[in-house]
């Protein structure tokens, strides 16, 4: 059975290694480490609360911010693939087909991203409220906002950079035992 000091545990380590992901070579290998262990973290709260729903929103999230990092990472290889042949109607007519692809796929990534704050969102405040660590509803809000101002020229990625800041705090403010 799991306990909630080791969910405090592998939530601030994820959460740490989360923050590593901006780090150089390794740093996406790290992020994603401590992805999982955020996730195993969530479900073992899920589970010793009683509430199922607070992993499955979270894993929702998940699923969705894989989506997008599939979508954008397709639509990046299917742009460098039309920009290699010459297209008939000229590189003008490529540039307009080239734009509104990357601004549809942005869009559709933005979209992608505000869903799986939202579901984010849902999963830290019945943590917080089940709990009692009020730290990851603040941490989701700024999710939230986070991802509504990713739009805004890396304001957002600011902001979610100091939602997983918080989001570290609030894993190592569970307490070892339930109240």
């Amino acid at each position: 059975m799991a306990t909630l000091e080791q969910a405090r545990t592998f939530g601030g380590i994820g959460s740490i290694l989360m923050i590593l992901t901006i780090v150089p070579f390794a740093g996406p290998i790290l992020g994603i480490i401590g992805f999982v262990l955020v996730l195993i973290a969530v479900k073992y709260i899920s589970e010793i609360v009683g509430d199922p729903s607070i992993f499955k929103n979270y894993l929702i999230a998940v699923i969705l911010s894989i989506a997008g990092v599939v979508v954008i990472s397709l639509a990046g290889f299917a742009a460098y693939l039309a920009l290699i042949p010459p297209m008939a109607g000229g590189p003008e007519r490529l540039l307009n087909i080239f734009s509104l692809s990357v601004i549809g796929v942005l869009v559709a990534v933005w979209i992608l991203l505000i869903i799986a704050a939202i579901f984010i969102r849902r999963s830290f405040n019945s943590i917080a409220s089940a709990l009692n660590v009020k730290m990851f509803s603040t941490a989701a809000l700024l999710y939230l906002i986070g991802a509504i101002l990713t739009i805004a020229f890396g304001i957002g990625g600011i902001i979610s950079f100091i939602a997983i800041i918080l989001q570290i705090i609030a894993f190592f403010q569970i307490p070892i035992q339930k109240a």
